[in-house]
């Protein structure tokens, strides 16, 4: 049985077009479902925002970090490659 395996430099999947705003409405679309899934089952409003707020930032700061180094890293390899 053959494994999938993403982290050897030939088999890296592409960057997304809008990798950026991709992870941002990703993150924000789930601190919306966690306010409402807390509401729904009589959790307070308030502390559900607060919760999803501080958890979107940190979620969406985290991962544009990740984007910014992968790029980095890309522009690295294409300029030891002469590319």
């Amino acid at each position: 049985m053959k494994r999938l395996r993403w982290d050897t430099p030939d088999r890296t999947r592409p960057m997304p077009k809008h990798p950026y705003r991709d992870s941002a409405l990703l993150y924000g679309a789930l601190a919306v479902l966690v306010v409402v899934i807390a509401v729904a089952t009589g959790g307070g409003f308030v502390r559900a925002l607060v919760f999803a707020i501080v958890v979107f930032f940190v979620a969406t700061a985290w991962s544009w970090r990740s984007w910014r180094n992968r790029e980095r890293e890309e522009r690295i390899r294409k300029a030891e490659q002469g590319e």
